[in-house]
């Protein structure tokens, strides 16, 4: 669906909050910090800035953000899980102004991170950055998924399958959906005034999952590192806008 003017001003607005959360969030991790209080930062946002989350509740999800550790790629509920040196920590989260949305996530380390797990932050960011670089009027919407996929294996890595982009507008997750690999078939063709979530999750080892107990958390299969990057992004007539970013 392609936005309006006024449409999109309210989702540049929407990815400000997120943006802030992810700044919020970031600066309080650190070893000793529970994935509860990240939580609790990311709330008091949301707070400041009279916006709604689109995480909580969302098919019962329990809170405004997502927290996934090391092998846990997305999903994971904010607890009493405890940062130590070392960890790598994704957080996801949105927010809604005026009833339209923005979403994103990153990953960061906690204190001082390994060799390899520094090497797939950076380059599951950077394949973020590659899918985004394709939201061009004209181009068709599986261009992403391929350059997401040719930066994540040609580093060696494998991307996640089960879980995927999408349109964004007045609900969290709209169709079309936006796969992080090439399908086989181009997609869409890209119109200004679209809006996508793109958001590579991209393993150190197999690509392969399976989901906690709890319903949510969802693991690498072989128990390696995984990072998520994502961002909001308009394609517009001067190239792809980011919206969740200060």
């Amino acid at each position: 669906m392609r936005r309006s003017p006024d449409e999109l001003a309210k989702m540049r607005r929407a990815g400000r909050v997120v943006a802030e959360i992810h700044e919020a969030t970031r600066a309080a991790i650190a070893p000793g910090v529970t994935t509860a209080r990240l939580n609790e930062v990311a709330a008091e946002v949301l707070e400041r800035r009279g916006a709604r989350s689109n995480f909580l509740g969302y098919h019962g999800f329990p809170a405004v953000i997502c927290t996934s550790p090391n092998a846990m790629i997305v999903h994971g509920i904010p607890g009493d899980y405890t940062l130590v040196e070392g960890d790598i920590i994704s957080v996801d989260c949105g927010a809604i102004v005026e009833g339209y949305h923005g979403d994103a996530a990153y990953t960061a380390g906690v204190g001082a991170i390994d060799a390899a797990s520094a090497r797939l932050l950076e380059v599951t960011e950077r394949s973020l950055w590659a899918g985004i670089a394709q939201l061009v009027a004209g181009h068709r919407l599986h261009e992403v998924g391929r350059a997401v996929q040719e930066v994540a294996e040609a580093a060696g890595y494998s991307v996640v399958r089960e879980y995927v982009g999408h349109a964004i507008g007045t609900a969290m997750h709209e169709t079309p959906q936006v796969p992080n690999y090439w399908p086989g078939t181009p997609g869409p063709t890209l119109k200004t005034g679209m809006v996508f979530a793109i958001e590579p999750m991209v393993n150190i080892g197999a690509p392969d999952t399976y989901v906690l107990e709890d319903g949510w958390g969802v693991m690498t299969a072989d128990g390696s590192r995984s990072a998520h990057f994502e961002h909001t992004v308009a394609v517009t007539d001067e190239g792809p806008e980011v919206f969740t970013i200060l």
